[in-house]
């Protein structure tokens, strides 16, 4: 549905930290599955932990918040530019329910449940296989600045 290419053009994260590789699909104002393969080359991984690698926690909410602002972008049909920022505004529930280690794949399904007042809320779950990793509800906003 959209390669690299196209996420780049879309998301203004850079490397290390765009969390999105590639987006499955793509339901304009409701939903989005995306995908982000996990390497042992990932530069969180040297100091989280050395002797056993693990993907800090509030990474797998970072990739699921640029999931959420992908399908806001396509939503509201924003594009991107120098003045728009997408921030976070809230996390609830947030749950890890299993550790994320070089060679899994993360695959990110995020649900727009409302956008009210230029604040979205999201609800997002990410799994590795059938084994959910992490959930949580997200809200966010986006504001032009100057």
């Amino acid at each position: 549905m959209m390669d690299i290419h196209q996420i780049l053009k879309k998301l203004p994260h850079r490397y290390p930290f765009l969390m999105i590789d590639r987006v499955l699909e793509l339901e304009k104002g409701k939903r989005i599955k995306a995908l982000k393969n996990v390497t042992i080359n990932e530069p969180f991984f040297t100091g989280h932990f050395p002797h056993r690698p693990v993907m800090p926690g509030v990474l797998m909410l970072e990739a699921m918040a640029q999931a959420a602002a992908l399908l806001a972008f396509d939503a509201t049909g924003v594009e991107l530019d120098d003045k728009t920022v997408y921030y976070f505004a809230g996390i609830d529930a947030a749950r890890f329910k299993r550790p994320v280690e070089p060679g899994d794949q993360l695959v990110m399904e995020v649900v727009l449940e409302r956008s009210r007042a230029g604040i979205f809320k999201f609800n997002g779950v990410i799994r590795v296989g059938q084994d959910v990793a992490c959930e949580a509800d997200l809200m966010c906003t986006m504001r032009t600045v100057a």
